[in-house]
């Protein structure tokens, strides 16, 4: 039942009553001891195996495609394509990677509207059919490319209170989409759906209501132009985690009955999702060891003829930072929140306090300011929900080595994964009930 390897992964199984949280203090404890206080990752496999029930009994229409991009960790892929996953890739490099998991071509989209040419031909060679595209130069380039492509025109909708709009980079508005098919027909290309993406964590589920309804009228068109619209894609843009103000669920349940409306079950129409962060973001802890503290005097002016007071700030540098995987803070205008391994007395002082990266580069900072109690040089750090846009997008900038990540995974998804892998058990298996 190993099918990860223990030479290509670290993990062990979750024994009952324990959890990643668990392994991670005694990650902690053997650091502590040995003195080798590098950050590291716990990554719990068993919440990516939660994720895809949760997705198949919210979205039973609706097959995901993992976006790659915002983790490709091995462990990762391989227990989405064991569990029936479909893929995102935007590149080569994803392509290639993916299909050396055994994933077929069918369950691949090259969802990248923007490509290379050398790209394009590499997922031609390779069975790629499923492109997206949203402008004319990029039908000219296709056509040179990959004349049997099945495209799917990416269509303009955005979530303007959203964390990342999507659309400011990508997307067709409606107005140039009879255009665009009509050039498509010039140069002997097939469309067949549809793609939209409301953005990063959306924060208002009617947007998807919006897209879904001009996706249909894009269907329309594609029908007068004689092109044989099959597909539909509805992009990301799900949280992954619990401490947002919008919840999965509560938009789930206004896409089902907007995909009803207009792309009933017997329209013949697959649907496609393009989620990253609700896959992997939640899954994901990292625990980081303070290197360096400095401390800051201001002198405070008091009233007339009183003694001057002294307030303290504390800098605290850490061995992870902006350019490893706190560049989440950028890239994905992630908000992170420390956690003490140790838990401060119920009297203890809080201080403002800024935390720091290990860099040579002024920028590092991953925290501006936040209230903590004085800790110490070799007190831990944990940040959770660290899964998404973090190690992926890391750097190796000034030598610093990216952390290591230990995977655990309780014996019931174990047994879950071997289930689907060893008999082919469908996604409405999973509908049944979650493992526990």
């Amino acid at each position: 039942m190993n099918y990860f390897g223990n030479k290509e992964f670290d993990f062990s199984f979750l024994e009952e009553g324990l959890t990643a949280r668990d392994v991670l203090e005694q990650k902690i404890n053997e650091a502590s001891l040995s003195g080798n206080k590098d950050a590291f990752y716990v990554a719990d496999l068993g919440d990516i195996v939660k994720k895809h029930v949760r997705w198949f009994k919210a979205l039973p229409r609706v097959t995901p495609f993992y976006a790659v991009k915002c983790n490709d960790s091995k462990a990762i892929v391989k227990i989405l394509a064991i569990l029936g996953a479909g893929f995102d890739c935007a590149s080569k490099n994803e392509i290639q990677f993916v299909q050396s998991f055994g994933v077929s071509p069918e369950r691949i989209i090259y969802a990248n509207p923007c490509k290379q040419d050398s790209h394009i031909r590499y997922a031609a060679s390779g069975g790629v059919e499923k492109l997206t595209f949203d402008c004319e130069s990029e039908l000219v380039t296709v056509a040179r490319n990959h004349p049997n492509a099945k495209l799917v025109l990416r269509i303009t909708t955005d979530d303007p209170k959203a964390v990342c709009q999507a659309n400011s980079k990508f997307g067709a508005p409606l107005k140039i989409c009879r255009t665009l098919m009509q050039r498509a027909k010039e140069l002997n290309l097939e469309i067949i759906g549809v793609c939209f993406h409301v953005g990063n964590r959306c924060t208002d589920p009617q947007r998807f209501v919006q897209a879904v309804s001009d996706a249909r009228y894009v269907f329309d068109m594609g029908a007068e132009f004689g092109f044989n619209m099959s597909l539909l894609d509805i992009g990301g843009g799900f949280s992954g985690t619990e401490d947002t103000k919008l919840k999965f669920e509560e938009v789930t349940s206004v896409i089902n009955p907007a995909l009803d409306k207009y792309f009933p079950k017997d329209s013949g129409v697959q649907i496609i999702a393009e989620p990253g962060r609700y896959y992997v973001a939640s899954a994901f802890t990292i625990a980081v060891n303070i290197i360096t503290k400095k401390v800051i005097v201001t002198e405070q002016t008091g009233s007339d003829g009183d003694d001057p007071s002294y307030a303290k700030t504390f800098m605290y540098y850490v061995n992870d930072g902006f350019y490893g995987s706190f560049s989440c803070t950028l890239y994905d205008r992630a908000h992170v929140k420390p956690l003490l391994q140790k838990k401060p007395k119920m009297d203890e002082k809080y201080f403002p306090s800024s935390i720091w990266g290990p860099t040579c580069n002024i920028d590092d900072r991953i925290i501006e300011r936040c209230d903590l109690p004085e800790l110490q040089v070799g007190e831990w750090m944990l940040f959770e929900n660290m899964g998404a846009y973090t190690e992926v997008a890391s750097s190796t900038f000034n030598g610093f080595q990216r952390p290591s990540i230990f995977y655990v995974i309780s014996r019931p998804y174990w047994q879950l994964i071997h289930d689907i892998k060893e008999h082919g058990i469908l996604p409405e298996y999973l509908q049944l009930g979650e493992a526990k």
